[in-house]
């Protein structure tokens, strides 16, 4: 059933949350504390993940990590490589106004998160509740979150509070659920963001933002909410799902326009009160198609999901008619947004051409609509690599890529980019640090996704041209980077790596004993598999 969203005339929310019962918490609490082990008992952030999420089931996390596995499926391999997933939903919640962020994990943790958020550009402070063996068995550690969001709750200074449990208090089972939903008007999002349950930086983005809508969800069930800050639209909105380039969401409304439809709020917002206005949308179009947590909100408010995006060409004439059907707009008004758009996208791509074989690899989950774009703009890409799961709301970009002879691999590890990279052997691979960093290695021009490609515009006219300088410019290095690899030749790399007066010297005789242990705990492993 669709969801009716009902806007405050004085412009402010009527709807509290209220507390949790402290008598029933302090049950679940004393039972929490006799069930989680301690960093003593091996639970430290350096167990495997294994260990941790068989303490985390134990210690009453089941249900989330069950979600989450739901969520979030890890196939064929174990987790692929990316930085701490907790970023993803720290770096949500410090681009909001008005919300804190407080994070409950071992110390290390925290101040690597710290770091890499300030240094893509945070400009506010990040809570921490540090923590020993002692507060964390006895129960303690819960009672210092508790107590740190009663003192933190100024409804002058915030909307909301977040509290992430990191890697070890999930596993120890720290309950974020007992907390209280509200505090003087302030509202209490806490969420379980484990390296051993979710399995990159981008999907925590989306444990957070799918914690908000529900939140907001609940907020709108109960009564009259916070009107956006611009206003309630006069037109049908599409909410765009997925983080991407400030002028992407522009230009979506222009394409928007002649239907009579106007783009929606960005999710993951950047406001509260704008979990409302996404939610008072006719659509939501999953331009980043993992954010599962937080269609499934959208789903339970009655919203339809739009799969793709309009990138480039064909990718707009599709997304567009998609659009159409769903808000059913008659075939002449979506065929004059198509004539209106289409020509001046073709000619965008005319004017801006690639020429070179292109590999590609990310972990952003834009990978696919780049892949078409590249493709369209006259580039070879044989091999798409995107740690990001499938859903089908990528169905359509991989069947156009794979029309096209694209080999698309969800869940790519680095071992997989690195040996389509090595296979192929492209004019140009844009990748991930570790993928550039092997690729330039080999005296290939590399481009790191994150920062030189995602930073652009992709969507319609705007996003058709955006990406020929900087991969051209690129492809056009390689007679540099035969240069620096004939200079550098033999150095820093194998036995030569590091700063030496002389030559090493090296020990064949200690590496093949090594490697006789390595055989032999391998033989032992493969023997305990057999039993």
């Amino acid at each position: 059933m669709s969801t009716e969203i009902t806007y405050d005339a004085a412009g402010e929310t009527e709807v509290t949350m209220g507390a949790s019962n402290a008598a029933e918490d302090a049950a679940q609490l004393q039972g929490h504390a006799s069930e989680a082990p301690s960093q003593g008992d091996g639970m430290g952030c350096h167990a495997g993940a294994a260990e941790m999420e068989a303490a985390a089931r134990m210690a009453g996390k089941s249900e989330i990590l069950d979600q989450y596995a739901a969520d979030y499926p890890q196939g064929p391999h174990d987790k692929p490589q990316s930085m701490c997933p907790a970023f993803g939903s720290l770096r949500v919640g410090l681009r909001m106004r008005r919300v804190a962020t407080v994070l409950s994990g071992s110390a290390c943790c925290v101040y690597g998160l710290t770091f890499v958020s300030h240094f893509y550009g945070a400009r506010r402070s990040v809570g921490y509740v540090p923590f020993n063996s002692e507060t964390l068995v006895t129960g303690k550690l819960f009672e210092d979150i508790r107590e740190a969001v009663h003192q933190m709750a100024d409804p002058d200074r915030y909307d909301a509070i977040v509290v992430t449990n990191l890697c070890v208090p999930t596993a120890s089972g720290v309950p974020l659920r007992l907390l209280p939903s509200e505090i003087d008007g302030v509202r209490i999002v806490g969420i379980d963001v484990p390296g051993f349950g979710i399995p990159t930086h981008a999907e925590a983005k989306d444990v957070l933002a799918g914690a908000m809508l529900k939140y907001a969800r609940e907020e709108i069930k109960a009564g009259p909410v916070q009107a956006p800050a611009s206003g309630k639209s006069d037109r049908p909105t599409v909410s765009l799902l997925g983080e991407m380039f400030p002028a992407d969401p522009m230009m979506i409304g222009a394409m928007l326009d002649p239907m009579g439809l106007a783009a929606g709020p960005v999710v993951p917002c950047r406001e509260w009160r704008e979990l409302y206005a996404a939610l008072d949308c006719g659509a939501v179009a999953a331009i980043h198609p993992f954010y599962t947590a937080a269609m499934r909100e959208f789903t339970a408010a009655g919203r339809p999901i739009v799969g793709s995006a309009p990138v480039g060409h064909d990718g707009t004439a599709n997304w567009l008619a998609q659009i159409g059907d769903v808000f059913g707009i008659a075939a002449d008004k979506v065929a004059q947004a198509q004539n209106q758009f289409l020509p001046a996208i073709k000619g965008a791509l005319a004017q801006a051409p690639i020429k070179g074989t292109v590999t590609l690899s990310g972990y952003e989950g834009s990978e696919l609509l780049v892949a078409r774009l590249l493709i369209e703009s006259g580039a070879d890409v044989p091999y798409v690599g995107t740690a990001c799961p499938k859903t089908p709301q990528s169905d359509w970009d991989r069947d156009w890529l794979q029309a096209r002879g694209v080999t698309v691999k969800y869940r790519a590890s680095l071992e997989d980019d690195c040996a389509a990279m090595e296979a192929i052997k492209p004019d140009l691979a844009i990748g991930t640090t570790p993928v550039v960093q092997k690729v330039k290695e080999l005296g290939v021009p590399g481009l790191y996704f994150t920062n030189l490609i995602s930073a652009r515009p992709l969507m319609g006219p705007a996003g058709a041209g955006s990406l020929a300088q900087v991969v051209n410019a690129a492809i056009g290095n390689k007679e540099r980077m035969d240069h620096m690899r004939e200079f550098f030749e033999g150095v820093g790399a194998g036995d030569t790596a590091g700063v030496w007066e002389g030559d090493p010297k090296l020990r064949p005789d200690f590496r093949a004993m090594h490697q006789k242990k390595l055989d032999k705990q391998a033989r032992a492993a493969k023997a305990e598999q057999m039993i």
